[in-house]
């Protein structure tokens, strides 16, 4: 496995596997809204405007850092009104590394959360 900007590569005996940053992103970003207590992810687009984001723009609330050997992963979350904000988030650690790790193969470093709102019922 090495580095490839943008994709993870793995060489292989008849050519070779390269997966994209964003298809991980994406892996990441469906394991964290799966967790109870999630409403959705974040992304902050700019200074004067902020969104929860839908479907089509999962991997948008997902940032990768990927050294070719690990990843370290953040993702920003919203979550409901009235749910231990703290136990949500080490279940969203749980949950994106487990499901990166199975899905892709490779050493997840670390998984920041950050809890970036609360969804009123």
């Amino acid at each position: 496995m090495s580095e490839n900007k943008g994709y993870i590569r793995y060489n292989q005996e008849r050519g070779s596997v390269n997966i994209s940053d964003e298809v991980v992103a994406i892996i990441a970003a469906v394991a964290a809204i799966d967790v109870e207590g999630v409403h959705g992810l974040f992304v902050s687009p700019g200074k004067e405007q902020t969104k929860m984001v839908g479907k089509k723009g999962l991997s948008r609330g997902v940032k990768l850092t990927n050294t070719g050997e690990e990843i370290t992963v953040d993702v920003h979350v919203i979550v409901n009104m009235g749910v231990p904000v703290a136990e949500v988030g080490v279940e969203v650690q749980r949950a994106v590394a487990a499901a990166i790790e199975a899905a892709v193969g490779f050493t997840v470093s670390e998984v920041n959360v950050h809890i970036c709102g609360i969804a009123l019922k």
